[in-house]
Parts: C-alpha cells; structure tokens; sequence
C-alpha cells in the first residue's frame, strides 16, 4: 500500500499512540548485540545504537542517559511525504518538548522525555484539524 503524502490528510489521521513501556537509547560493538530485544537499531562508526526497553537495559546493566516513551502516528505515511516531520518537530519545540525520531516503512515514532508523554501527546492531537 502507497502511504498518504498529503500534509493535510497525514494530521487529520496521525492518530498519535503512546506505547505503556519506558525506552532508552544504548551503545554496544557490533558484535555485542547478540540476543538484546531491540525495537530500533542504528548502524554507526561509533557503535550500534540500539532503542530497547529500559527495563531489558537495567536486567543487562547498559548504561544509558535519555529515557524516553514511544508515539506511533497512526497514520501511513509515505516515506516522501513532505512536512509531516516539520509539523510535528515544530510544535512538540514550541511546547519545550524534544524529539527523537525514526521512520519506519509504515509509519514514523517519535521518542519524547518519558516526563512529557503525555503532554506531548496532546499536542500532536491538537495538529488534527
């Protein structure tokens, strides 16, 4: 299915869903990955950043400094879709809320302060017209 590319029709349907888990961005060597049940995972010349439950880094003793919750726009948009990003990214700033996103092939999630989930939840609603 061809995700929306209409800014209009992708805040009308972002329908933003916030995940119950806390998430926490960690850095391991490649090859220490292993079995670590990652929901995102980022090749760099640094290392591998993985995006994994906090409590799956506490039980692995990994360090991390940022704990985030997790929003899922509902919405299907296409990864050439123009604006969706500047949208949100700007009115999440607005509010003094910072965000960290991922594309995926179906969607985009964003990674806010676990203390402004739900804050920030509420302004990617108030974006639907």
């Amino acid at each position: 299915m061809t995700g929306e590319r209409d800014l209009p029709r992708l805040l009308a349907g972002a329908s933003p869903r916030l995940l119950p888990a806390e998430y926490v961005f960690v850095t391991v060597a490649a090859d220490r990955v292993g079995d670590i049940p990652a929901r995102a995972r980022i090749e760099e010349d640094e290392g591998t950043t993985l995006v994994i439950e906090r409590a799956d880094a506490d039980a692995r003793g990994l360090s991390y400094e940022f704990v985030a919750r997790w929003i899922t726009l509902d919405v299907q948009s296409a990864l050439d879709a123009i604006g969706l990003t500047a949208a949100f990214g700007t009115a999440l700033a607005v509010a003094g809320i910072s965000c960290n996103v991922l594309a995926g092939y179906h969607h985009d999630h964003l990674l806010v302060p676990a203390e402004d989930a739900h804050t920030a939840v509420e302004v990617l609603e108030q974006l639907s017209p």
